[in-house]
Formats: structure tokens, sequence, C-alpha cells
């Protein structure tokens, strides 16, 4: 197995797609960067002060001014009372949620992009690691070995996962590395408040407290490991069961889109709770944000992540090993 993994790994990088997300996330991070600082920049100027207390209360007023709008939609008319809740516990408990440093851009970054930006990435890495070979006829080789099917997808699924983990750290390390030289590398002791929990209009904060941002951001960088994994799955089971690798990339990017898009939209469609795309925004559980569908909660949308990944699994293990290869 140890073999068949290595051999699977250096196609990987002889695909040079790897290097590729790699130099993807190392462009996008500085743009990132350059586009906070600038924000930081602006609200300073237009405040004229850089006490973080002056800029959060200057978002609680615009919050209340949204809010006032007779024109608002329910979805945001909620969503935007629990955000000034927030806000307004962060004012009274004296807490910064956006004090500069590279632990913070690391954070604000994954919260933005577990939906779409890292599983498409993702997506990108596992769309050909089967169906590139039936297209290509390498895989009647690669069965022609005294080897068990199952083995041989299996080595391809522990690469996949190696590959995985391997760029949610690229993520990691270039946020830290890069935002640092703007912002600073400190901030990993900043207290950070989490355990909100939004019940209807209401945010309920019997169990908030204050942990560490290493905490914090270790946290959410493992429900972004997690939400890969299950994308990984799902595209690697595509992978199994089309032989044309667009049309893999294609159903993906479909439904990553479509899950951003009903995530806006669903809220008086209950049983959209089932579906994978609508559950990947996890990091939301921690700041506390509002749900998609009320009733949601982290244990239940990672009990839904993992019963599709472990569908995906099943359909793509017993596809391969009883599917004949022409």
């Amino acid at each position: 197995m140890t073999k068949l993994v290595h051999n699977e790994l250096l196609k990987l990088f002889r695909k040079k797609r790897l290097f590729v997300i790699i130099l993807i996330i190392a462009a996008l991070v500085p743009l990132f960067t350059y586009a906070q600082y600038q924000q930081a920049k602006t609200t300073q100027e237009k405040l004229g002060n850089a006490d973080w207390r002056t800029k959060l209360q200057q978002e609680i007023v615009d919050t209340q001014n949204r809010l006032s709008s007779s024109r608002l939609q329910d979805d945001w008319r909620k969503y935007l009372k629990i955000r000034l809740a927030q806000q307004q516990y962060y004012l009274d408990h004296d807490v910064n949620p956006q004090a500069p440093g590279a632990p913070t851009f690391m954070r604000v970054f994954v919260e933005n992009s577990i939906t779409l930006l890292l599983p498409l990435l993702v997506m990108v890495a596992a769309a050909d690691l089967v169906s590139s070979e039936a297209s290509g006829g390498t895989i009647k080789l690669l069965l022609t070995r005294p080897v068990k099917r199952w083995k041989i997808l299996l080595s391809k699924y522990i690469a996949l996962l190696l590959s995985v983990s391997l760029i949610v750290t690229a993520v990691a390390f270039l946020s830290y590395t890069i935002s640092g030289l703007v912002f600073g590398y400190g901030g990993w002791d900043m207290p950070l408040l989490t355990g909100f929990s939004p019940k209807g209009e209401e945010l309920l904060t019997n169990n908030v407290h204050l942990i560490p941002q290493w905490q914090y951001v270790l946290m959410e960088f493992g429900l972004v490991w997690y939400v890969c994994f299950v994308v990984g799955t799902l595209t690697f089971m595509l992978s199994v069961l089309l032989r044309s690798t667009a049309a893999v990339m294609g159903i993906m990017l479909a439904a990553l889109i479509a899950g951003a898009i009903l995530s806006n939209m669903v809220s008086s469609w209950e049983s959209a709770k089932y579906l994978f795309m609508v559950n990947l925004a996890l990091t939301n559980y921690i700041s506390g944000m509002a749900t998609p569908i009320e009733g949601m909660s982290l244990g239940f949308s990672l009990s839904v992540l993992l019963a599709w990944a472990a569908g995906g699994l099943i359909v793509a293990f017993a596809v391969f090993t009883k599917r004949d290869v022409y």
C-alpha cells in the first residue's frame, strides 16, 4: 500500500496541479492582504480615529440604519439582528474582534473562503485522479498488476487526503507569512469570543466564553480541512463514475456555486439543510453567524457532510471494483 500511495503522489506532482494550486494561493493572499490594508486605511481616514471602538460603534449605527429599511428581506433582517447583537456584545465586553495581525487575517481569510475558494482548489486536485486514467487508457495497465482493485482505489484516495492536507497547510503558511509582512505576526494570544448560539432572530449568549486566538484559528482550520475532505471525496466519486475530467469539474463547480446562492435563499425550504453544499460554512458556527435554515447546528452539519462523504466512498468503491474496464 505504501508503494501504491507513493506512486499516486508521484503522479500528482508530475501533473504539477498541486504546484499550480499553491501558486494560486500565493497570488491571491497578497491581493486580499492589500484589500484588507486599504479597507483599514480608508476606515481610519473616514473616522479620523484609529480606536477600534469608534469603528465598531459606526458599524452598529450602519447596521441599525439598514434594519430600519422597510424593503429589507426577512432573511437579511434576521441576519442583521443577530449581527447587531453580536457587535454590541463585543463592544460591551471590550473585545476587539478585528485586531490587526497575521492571525486575524488568517481567521478572516478562511471564514470567507471555506464555502467556495478552498473547495474549488481541492476540486481541481481531485477531479482527474481516476477519470484521466480511464479516458487515457492507463487504468488498464494499472489493473493488470497483481493488486486488488480496492487497494488501487484506496491508494488514490489516501493520496487525495494527503493532497488536501497539503493545500490547507499551504493556505495557513502563506496567509500567515505574507500578511504578517503588512500587519505583523503578533496576536496569537488575543482573546476572542465564541459560543454564540443564534435562535430565530435572537442571539443566545449563555455559552459565550473567551478563548485565545490561536485556539480559535486552530478550530477554524480543522473545520476547513473537514470541508475540503468532504468536497474532495465527492469529487473523487465523480472521477470514478465519469470518464471526462471536464464533466467532473463542471458538476462540482455548479454544485458549489449553487450552494453559495442557496445559502441566502433557502430559509423557508427546510429539507434543503440535507444538501451538502448548504452545510459548508462550518466556521459560522464558531463565530455565531446566522444559519441558512433555522434549527441547523454544528453537529448537524458535520453529520450531514460525513453522510455525504461516506455515501460517496461507498459508491466509488462499489463502481470501481465491479465495472468492466474497456
